[in-house]
């Protein structure tokens, strides 16, 4: 049996292709005012990269519910047309919030044939994408048949699903920037901003679950951020991070990001490796003078090893027994200089059995409490001491409760991450 393995030169050009088409479309998505115009003269582009015939944009009605096809793209003019709710592959897509891979249409009982029948087209294989953002469903796009025969793949589902996100995001800022229009006063502003920003945030885990989070903004906005995410094989991928500056544009490279994370983490598997990609990209498209500091770690639950890669961001705390130990090994922040990475991002490996980590963005170090004094990494180490027998989100609550005992004496925004190995 012959085995056909890529180039790891040849994996470094598929990936780097892949991040300039979400760069180039997320750069799209947020220049423009109408997201459907764009989204129509995007998916040539998409067809091109993932080799698909056609492919069609599905935005649900807010009066009817209905899909209806808002862009397209191929030999076949849709645009216009209205599916009822529940009916069809691109429907199952937004109510699962999945992607869906179909290699052959005639085995797939969802598959509506009547669209072939009315315009001649024959479709083959298709691939839909939800245009979500948690609960919040705003439709899908979907691809059919690949050029020259065959399926689409997993590489394909990764990268659609990746540009998806971006849209979705685009879709809902539009929205909220209508929202807006009718509002006065920066505070509704706000507050929409942070309603999207919130929805981007982990949801929240049973305690037994050994990561937890929570995130609490200074102005409604944060520049700060966290995310787990499952990977195959049962290995836990996550992050915190923090921006630099405030206000709209730090919430904008917080989203960013975060994407990037979301959408890297489960191809790239090494955190130093992952972190090296962000900074290439961030600082490829980044305004002049912005970073985000940030840690990217993987946790093995099976054997309770956990391996961190840091850019610039507050040193990770490790307890166990009452003992604590700082993770000094920090490299700059991302975004800056492709060059400062070029050799590479170092990785800590901790052995997390009976030890908990913790990662902090500086508005927790920097939180006046009682008596008006700065916490510092010494005063959150006599926190966790003092609330260490609790289960860990209580921990954490109990945590941002001392170190900010009223919202509105936070002078930045506050993250915090815990990752809890065996007892």
């Amino acid at each position: 049996m012959t085995h056909v393995v890529e180039s790891s030169s040849e994996l470094k050009a598929e990936l780097a292709e892949d991040l300039d088409l979400i760069a180039e479309m997320t750069g799209a998505f947020a220049r423009s005012r109408d997201v459907a115009e764009t989204l129509k003269h995007g998916l040539a582009r998409i067809c091109g990269r993932l080799g698909a015939e056609a492919a069609s944009v599905f935005l649900v009605d807010e009066d009817s519910g209905d899909l209806v096809c808002r862009a397209c793209y191929g030999p076949t003019d849709v645009a216009g047309l209205r599916l009822a709710p529940g009916k069809g592959i691109v429907w199952r897509a937004v109510n699962d919030g999945k992607v869906q891979l179909v290699r052959d249409t005639r085995g797939d009982p969802d598959f509506a044939s009547a669209v072939d029948d009315k315009t001649g087209f024959v479709t083959r294989t298709i691939l839909c994408a939800p245009l979500a953002v948690h609960d919040e469903r705003l439709g899908a796009i979907e691809l059919f048949n690949k050029v020259g025969g065959g399926s689409f793949g997993i590489g394909d589902s990764r990268l659609l699903q990746a540009l998806a996100a971006s849209a979705a995001m685009a879709l809902i800022n539009t929205r909220l920037a209508a929202a807006m229009a009718e509002q006065e006063g920066l505070k509704r502003e706000l507050m929409l901003a942070a309603d999207i920003q919130r929805a981007m945030l982990p949801k929240d885990q049973p305690a037994e679950f050994p990561i937890h989070g929570l995130n609490l903004p200074a102005r409604g906005v944060s520049g700060d951020f966290y995310d787990v995410v499952e990977l195959p094989g049962g290995a836990l991928a996550f992050t915190i991070g923090d921006v630099s500056g405030k206000g709209v544009n730090a919430s904008l490279l917080m989203a960013k990001t975060a994407s990037l994370f979301r959408c890297l983490c489960k191809r790239i598997p090494g955190p130093g490796d992952l972190l090296t990609a962000i900074d290439s990209e961030l600082a490829e498209t980044n305004v002049s003078g912005m970073f985000v500091t940030m840690v990217v770690g993987v946790y093995h639950p099976a054997d309770a090893r956990l391996v961190l890669a840091n850019a610039g961001h507050e040193p990770p705390l490790v307890e166990c027994g009452g003992v604590f130990r700082r993770l000094d090994e920090a490299m700059p922040p991302v975004g800056i200089d492709p060059a400062l990475f070029a050799g590479g991002c170092p990785e800590t490996v901790v052995d997390l059995a009976g030890a908990t980590l913790y990662l902090f963005t500086d508005g927790l170090t920097e939180a006046r409490g009682a008596g008006g004094q700065m916490l510092g990494s010494e005063g959150v180490e006599r926190l966790v001491t003092r609330f260490g027998r609790l289960p860990v989100p209580r921990r954490l609550a109990a945590l941002v409760a001392e170190a900010a005992l009223d919202d509105s004496e936070l002078k930045d925004d506050l993250t915090l991450l815990a990752v809890e190995g065996p007892r």
